[in-house]
């Protein structure tokens, strides 16, 4: 499907300004969760713009700087692998979700838009979509910011952790990361919560 064919595109309201909201990392064993916002510039179209995930990692990062010099507004921002423990990998992306609207500047009128079905706690009206990093331009533009922005910080961890090739698989559950984890046992960013890393501490990683 083209990305945001004008035939099933996401019909907007009159008047209201869109503020897209999308995170990154909920699927992990290690490393924070990130989110972004992203508020377009109606008076210049990106093309490109769709779900980070059907994107290539070089098409991302084109489309990410393109987002932060045109867009009229974005933020960026994450959860700690601590807040993951503490509070569910959903809690700490919604928390994440909120610091980065939290983070915009004021902006009068405006509707914010969240991928999928929960609901932000905030001031200004909210509305969950569904699919919406493939509807709606700005989920899909605060998707493809809080993807490469977890990305590089995977890949500055990667330095710091190195046996474990979070440059590859960016902490994601793969062989390999599965392998390394029996190994080496986990390190600080892992995320104890999650079954695989809980299961290595309790064997006394």
């Amino acid at each position: 499907m083209t990305p945001f064919d004008p035939i099933r595109e996401w019909i907007r309201p009159e008047g209201k300004v869109i503020c897209g909201v999308d995170e990154a990392g909920r699927g992990p064993l290690a490393g924070p969760v990130y989110a972004a916002c992203v508020v377009l510039d109606s008076g210049y179209v990106i093309n490109g713009l769709a779900d980070s995930k059907q994107l290539s990692e070089k098409k991302r990062i084109t489309l990410a700087n393109q987002i932060k010099q045109h867009a009229r507004a974005w933020a960026i921002a994450s959860a700690s692998v601590e807040e993951i423990d503490r509070l569910n990998i959903l809690q700490a992306s919604l928390l994440a979700m909120q610091r980065a609207v939290a983070s915009l500047l004021p902006i009068s009128n405006v509707l914010i838009l969240v991928d999928g079905n929960h609901i932000l706690r905030l001031d200004d009206e909210v509305q969950a979509i569904i699919r919406g990093d493939r509807l709606v331009a700005e989920i899909s533009a605060a998707s493809i910011l809080a993807k490469t922005a977890r990305d590089a910080e995977m890949l500055r961890l990667h330095a710091v952790y190195p046996a474990y090739g979070f440059n590859r698989h960016k902490g994601y559950p793969t062989k390999a990361h599965l392998e390394a984890i029996r190994l080496h046992g986990i390190t600080a960013i892992h995320r104890r919560s999650f079954a695989p890393c809980a299961e290595r501490s309790r064997s006394g990683a």
